[in-house]
């Protein structure tokens, strides 16, 4: 069987490659001080956005140049049409399908707004279902409970944030993994910058007691599902 390569490229940055799709979500890459790659060296079919904070936002205009269709909300599409993108318009609950899967948007908490200050819409976490393999990025979000929701879906990998401060940091991603029950977990959004600082293999050890197995992905580093 067919197994969907998932690059962690820094940040909340990650590439999803699969047998007939390759996505790209929240694409941080110029200015991101982790990065081992820029936009030149990434090509994607889509730009999958959980909201429009600039650490997100990223590269997503140079992308969509290289033929690549964004997808978020309809405030982030419209932007980007604005800004010479192709765009597909979704919101909260919404499923859009590709060749080889689909991915469907669940809430986050957190905000969204551009770096220019336009609106974003609400912020969202996505799975993506890929050749058969389902994957859970939170986006930027704190601890909810409604992720007992999320985690019924059958996750294979999810992908959360732990750096704190502007996310939910280790302890409450932790208390994430026991309601969405995934079979493996990747931390992400820590460690870009001195206020989001945390020990990425700690969070794995500990997750390893939930029964959950996991790896501190370095940026450039893959894993597959």
């Amino acid at each position: 069987m067919h197994m969907a390569k998932v690059t962690f490229l820094g940040h909340a940055a990650v590439l999803l490659e699969g047998r007939e799709t390759t996505l790209v979500i929240d694409p941080f890459l110029t200015g991101n001080p982790v990065a081992t790659v820029g936009p030149e060296a990434v090509r994607a079919d889509l730009v999958v956005l959980t909201h429009a904070h600039g650490d997100h936002w990223g590269d997503t205009l140079a992308l969509a140049g290289k033929g690549a269709t964004v997808v978020s909300t309809y405030e982030i599409a419209v932007y980007a049409e604005k800004h010479g993108a192709q765009a597909f318009a979704m919101n909260i609950g919404g499923r859009y399908a590709f060749p080889g899967g689909s991915l469907k948007f669940y809430p986050a908490w957190h905000s969204s707004s551009f770096p220019d200050g336009s609106y974003g819409g609400m912020p969202m976490g996505v799975v993506v279902e890929l050749d058969g393999k389902k994957i859970y990025h939170a986006g930027d979000t704190a601890l909810f409970s409604d992720m007992r929701l999320i985690g019924e879906e059958g996750l294979d990998l999810a992908l959360l944030p732990i750096g704190d401060t502007f996310t939910m940091g280790p302890d409450d991603a932790l208390a994430a993994l026991e309601l969405l029950k995934p079979k493996k977990v990747v931390p992400i959004h820590y460690n870009t910058f001195p206020v989001i600082e945390q020990d990425g293999e700690a969070f794995v050890a500990r997750a390893r007691t939930l029964g959950v197995e996991g790896a501190a992905l370095k940026p450039g580093e893959a894993i597959e599902v």
